[in-house]
């Protein structure tokens, strides 16, 4: 019988309980295979599953490789990119004793290797680097405005494959209906589509981590099994450079204006990486009893570095 593998559920970009958004973690002892990995994530429901497999011990002769290898799945497919689970892989290790509060570890995943610290005790905080990708100013789709209630004032699309819509202070970001956004969005803007506004210049907005935050967005990916996405770590590395431009500013606290919303502070870095810095919640501890369903060998160099 296989062994029993250790698995949390923590809630990233969260100060309080059932804030921000849940990802499961999964320790594994092996190779996985994705097939099985699949069926665990669809089966936890949660945005995104993140399994974690000691990386340095796949590659014996490799001195320098990143010790922990990471990929996610959403209840429906395996994603290139994720900062919430990170985040939440991040929590895991420093949980488990495989990372001292205050050091960083390398996790290789689909897109690089990502750099994770956590901080401090209940809540710990996390930093955590994603890449930066580029935005490209276009027209907006058609069916983009009757589905926001108005023409958003500029749109992006990007290599990440998001849309990206933005829409001015005064409108109502909260009142969107994600289902029936989600429903109307077609195959062009499935797989990603941001909606942002800079934050109301009246009255106290929401703060992350006691600072007042700059802009805050909205996030709909059908096409990956996400109807909304609750708090998008992604979603903020790709637009925090577009904000800290039109804001002369190093740093932007971004927010995620979901029904459990989130936030966390934002900092391109020199490096072309984006720093993402936000507490976490851990919700519960266990294990998981089905055991792990062995790959093929070399199932996990290929993926993390054939893509």
């Amino acid at each position: 019988m296989n062994a029993p593998l250790q698995s949390v559920l923590i809630q990233a970009f969260a100060e309080l309980p059932f804030q921000g958004n849940g990802a499961a973690v999964v320790l594994l002892d092996r190779d996985a295979d994705p097939g099985w990995m699949q069926s665990v994530a669809a089966s936890f429901k949660q945005s995104e599953t993140a399994f974690l497999l000691r990386w340095a011990d796949q590659q014996p002769d490799q001195t320098s490789a990143p010790p922990w290898a990471l990929r996610w799945f959403t209840p429906t497919c395996e994603v290139p990119l994720c900062g919430h689970a990170t985040l939440a892989a991040g929590l895991a290790l420093a949980h488990w004793g495989e990372l001292v509060p205050g050091e960083f570890t390398l996790l290789q995943t689909r897109s690089g290797p990502l750099a994770v610290s956590v901080h401090g005790a209940g809540p710990s905080t996390v930093e955590l680097e994603l890449p930066r990708s580029a935005l490209e100013l276009c027209s907006p789709p058609q069916q983009l405005a009757p589905l926001l209630g108005q023409e958003p004032l500029l749109t992006w699309r990007s290599s990440l494959g998001y849309w990206v819509a933005l829409l001015p202070a005064t409108a109502d970001l909260a009142s969107l209906e994600a289902l029936a956004l989600a429903q109307g969005l077609g195959p062009e803007l499935s797989e990603g589509l941001v909606v942002m506004q800079p934050s109301s210049p009246s009255g106290p907005g929401p703060t992350v981590l006691g600072e007042s935050a700059d802009y805050q967005l909205r996030f709909f990916a059908p096409g990956l099994g996400i109807t909304e996405d609750p708090v998008t770590g992604s979603a903020h590395a790709l637009v925090a450079p577009w904000w800290c431009e039109q804001l002369g500013r190093g740093r932007v606290v971004g927010w995620q204006a979901s029904k459990q919303g989130g936030g966390m502070l934002c900092k391109p870095l020199s490096s072309g990486m984006i720093q993402l810095t936000g507490a976490g919640q851990l919700v519960w501890d266990g294990v998981l009893m089905t055991g792990c369903a062995a790959g093929a060998p070399g199932d996990w160099r290929l993926c993390l570095h054939g893509d």
